[in-house]
C-alpha cells in the first residue's frame, strides 16, 4: 500500500506540471503564463508586462518554475509606490522583505499570474484521502513579511471552514495528484478560491484533532488493503463534516452581520503645501500632454511623471543662474520643488505628488477657470495689466508619513481591534480574527483616496 504516489512527486517539484494538472483537472486558479529560459524576451513596460502574448498588469506575482525555489515576487504599479515584495523561506521571524526594485528578473524560467487581494490571509489546506480536509488561515507573507509566533515560538494559525465548493477542490486535488496526505494553498478573493500552488506530503503539527482524524483515516485506509478482515476492529469517524449554510440557524439565534469601525491615522508628519505661478511653456507641455479630453487640471504622481517636472525645476534653476533669458517663476519656490521632489533619493512612494491647475486672479487668492476657452496666453508675451488674466498654478503637495511612533499606534491598534469581538470562547481575543478567517464572513476596508 502506499499512502503518497511517488511518480506524481516529479510533478510536485515543478510549478508549471502542477498548473497544467490543475487546469486539466478543471480546478480554478489565478490566470497565468509561463516564461521558459530561452523562450521570446518579457515585453517589459512601466506598469504591466506582456509573455508569451498574455498581458498581466501590476500587481503580479513572479514565480520560479522550480517548487523548491520559494523566492517569489510581487510586482506594485508606481500608484501604489512602485517596487516589489520579495518572499523566501522564514527566517525567524521574516518571511518577505520589501524591495524598491520593479523590474522583473531575467535569468531563469518563471511563471507569471495575477495577484490576488486576498485581505492579508493564505488559507493552508491539509487533505487527508479524498474525503477528508482540515484549513487553517495564517498571515499572509505578502503583508508586511513579519512571521506572527505564540509564545512556544510557533506560527499562530486560526481554523477555517471550507465550504462545499472548496472540500470538492480539495477532493480534486487530492485524486488528481494521487496524494492521501496533501497540502495546497488556497487564495480567498472577490467572493471567489482559487488554489495556487500544491505542495504535496503535508500535515498539520499543532492540531490534536487533525492527527487524531489522519491516524484513524489512515488506519481504515491501509487496512482496507492490506487486512480488510481486521477493519471491524478499528474505529471509524465520519470523514466530512455535514456542510452548514448561513441561513440554516434558528430563527431566534443572534448573528453577527458585520463589525464596522472608523479609524484615523496614528501620528504623522505635517502635511505640507506650496503653490506657485508658472509661466515656462514646459510647464503648459505637461499640461496638454497629461491633460486628456480638455482637462485643466491634472495631478502627476507616478514616477516618470515627477521625474518629468523635476526636470524642468532643474533646467529653470540652471537658466536662472545664467541669468539670459530672464526666469518669471520664483526662485526660492522652484529651489522648494527640487528639493522635495529630489527627497529620499528616488521619486518612488505616495508621500509626493504635483498638480497643475488653470486659473484667474481673485484678490490676494485664486479662483478656478472651470471655462477656459481659449489657450494660456504664451510665456514670451507681456504680461497683461489686468488682474484677472489666465495662469497656470503649480500646486505642490508632501508630507503626511506615519512617524515611528505612529507605526506602534497602527501596530497597537490593530492587536486591540480584533479583541473587540468575543466568540463562543470569552477571553481568547481571537473574535475579529476568527471571524475573519470563515467563509461566512468577509473583510473590506475603505480608505481616501488621498495617499498623504
Amino acid at each position: 500500500f502506499v499512502v503518497n504516489d511517488l511518480p506524481a512527486q516529479y510533478d510536485l517539484q515543478d510549478r508549471r506540471r502542477v498548473y497544467k494538472i490543475l487546469q486539466e483537472s478543471g480546478i480554478a486558479m489565478p490566470r497565468y503564463a509561463i516564461y521558459n529560459d530561452g523562450d521570446e524576451p518579457v515585453e517589459e513596460r512601466h506598469d504591466h508586462i506582456r509573455v508569451a502574448g498574455v498581458e498581466f498588469s501590476k500587481p503580479f506575482v513572479e514565480k520560479p518554475v522550480d517548487a523548491e525555489d520559494h523566492n517569489i515576487h510581487i510586482y506594485y504599479p508606481s500608484d501604489a509606490g512602485g517596487g516589489s515584495q520579495r518572499l523566501f523561506r522564514k527566517i525567524g521571524n521574516k518571511s518577505s522583505e520589501y524591495s524598491k526594485e520593479g523590474l522583473i528578473r531575467r535569468n531563469g524560467s518563471f511563471i507569471y499570474e495575477d495577484f490576488k487581494a486576498t485581505g492579508g490571509t493564505d488559507v493552508k489546506v491539509y487533505t487527508v484521502g479524498p474525503d477528508y480536509a482540515h484549513a487553517e488561515a495564517r498571515k499572509s507573507p505578502a503583508l508586511d513579511g513579519r512571521v506572527n509566533r505564540d509564545n512556544e515560538g510557533k506560527e499562530i494559525r486560526y481554523p477555517v471552514i471550507l465550504t462545499a465548493k472548496e472540500k470538492q477542490m480539495a477532493r480534486t486535488v487530492a485524486l488528481a495528484f494521487k496524494q492521501t496526505v496533501c497540502g495546497f494553498d488556497l487564495l480567498r478573493a472577490n467572493g471567489k478560491s482559487y488554489v495556487c500552488d500544491v505542495n504535496g506530503f503535508s500535515f498539520v503539527k499543532t492540531s490534536k484533532k487533525y492527527c487524531d482524524d489522519c491516524s484513524h483515516i489512515l488506519l481504515g485506509l491501509i487496512l482496507t488493503a492490506v487486512a480488510p478482515d481486521l477493519l471491524q476492529n478499528s474505529t471509524k469517524l465520519p470523514l466530512v463534516e455535514p456542510v452548514q449554510w448561513v441561513g440554516d440557524e434558528s430563527e431566534n439565534e443572534i448573528q453577527l452581520r458585520c463589525v464596522v469601525g472608523i479609524i484615523r491615522h496614528g501620528d504623522r508628519t505635517p502635511k505640507q503645501k506650496m503653490k506657485m505661478e508658472v509661466f515656462d511653456e514646459k510647464f503648459h507641455a505637461l499640461v496638454r500632454k497629461y491633460g486628456k479630453d480638455g482637462k485643466k487640471h491634472i495631478k502627476l504622481k507616478t514616477p516618470s511623471q515627477l521625474k518629468e517636472v523635476l526636470g524642468i525645476a532643474r533646467y529653470l534653476l540652471n537658466e536662472a543662474e545664467k541669468g539670459n533669458p530672464p526666469v518669471r517663476e520664483e526662485i526660492y519656490k522652484l529651489e522648494r520643488l527640487k528639493s522635495v521632489l529630489e527627497m529620499y533619493g528616488s521619486l518612488s512612494g505616495i508621500n509626493r505628488k504635483v498638480q497643475f491647475r488653470y486659473c484667474c486672479r481673485k484678490g490676494s487668492g485664486y479662483a478656478r477657470n472651470k471655462k477656459l476657452a481659449s489657450p494660456p496666453p504664451s510665456p514670451d508675451a507681456a504680461p497683461p495689466s489686468t488682474s484677472s488674466r489666465v495662469l497656470l498654478l503649480l500646486i505642490l503637495k508632501w508630507g503626511g508619513e506615519l512617524t515611528t511612533a505612529g507605526c506602534a499606534q497602527a501596530e497597537e491598534l490593530g492587536k486591540e481591534f480584533r479583541t473587540l469581538y468575543q466568540d463562543d470562547d470569552p477571553g481568547t481575543g481571537l473574535g475579529i480574527l476568527r471571524l475573519h478567517s470563515t467563509y461566512r464572513h468577509d473583510l473590506k476596508i475603505y480608505a481616501r483616496s488621498e495617499e498623504r
